[in-house]
């Protein structure tokens, strides 16, 4: 037998090799009770339908700007339908996704925000990130929260690395670096000639949640 120092470096071992491998979630199983009424309405939601096996029975469709799909079938797993609540849809603009999805026949809630005694209406007055949410939910109930996030909380993103889902996600991270640089002009009463830098750097350290420029 391994004296417990051994099993130590052993576990810390087997710990670090895990900790390496890359292990990315691509698909998630929903379940629902009818695949042609669920097929229309993920259709309907505007989500990409992916190109499955023929004949196999499983249908794919995968949000615009997301890196993980949802699939559904008969067979494919014994959860009740409608028993998947709550899972997160990220958008840069919770107002503009839920105003999007309404247009396209979509039911959402309106737009709240969780307060000392619970949801109030309406989004976070500070548009704090994480703060708002919607949600909707497939015809057997399988429901879908979209929640507002513009800075992500330190040790949430890869600081070394720099990436947006979407042409959309780039866009509105521009619009904020905009707004903050031009709060930075005023502070220093001069143009600054470098506002590119700026804004990289205020891009990439709103995302990896690290202190932004001044």
């Amino acid at each position: 037998m391994g004296t417990p120092q051994n099993k130590t470096r052993t576990s810390d071992a087997l710990e670090t090799s895990v900790a390496a491998v890359d292990m990315k979630l691509e698909v998630v199983v929903i379940p629902v009770s009818d695949v042609e009424r669920a097929e229309q309405f993920y259709r309907k939601v505007g989500w990409r339908q992916d190109v499955t096996p023929p004949g196999s029975g499983v249908f794919q469709f995968t949000p615009h700007g997301s890196a993980c799909s949802i699939q559904f079938g008969k067979n494919l797993t014994s959860a009740v339908p409608g028993s998947v609540q709550r899972t997160y849809l990220i958008v840069s603009d919770v107002e503009a996704a839920r105003n999007a999805l309404v247009t396209a026949g979509i039911e959402v809630s309106e737009v709240f925000h969780f307060g000392p005694n619970g949801p109030i209406g309406g989004p976070d007055p500070e548009h704090g990130t994480y703060r708002s949410l919607a949600t909707f939910s497939d015809p057997d109930g399988n429901s879908w929260l979209l929640q507002e996030i513009t800075a992500r909380l330190p040790g949430r993103i890869d600081s070394g690395v720099t990436s947006f889902g979407s042409v959309t996600d780039l866009i509105t991270a521009l619009r904020r670096a905009e707004a903050a640089h031009g709060e930075h002009e005023k502070r220093t009463g001069v143009r600054d000639a470098n506002w590119a830098d700026w804004y990289a750097a205020y891009m990439a350290a709103e995302q990896a949640g690290t202190e932004l420029p001044q």
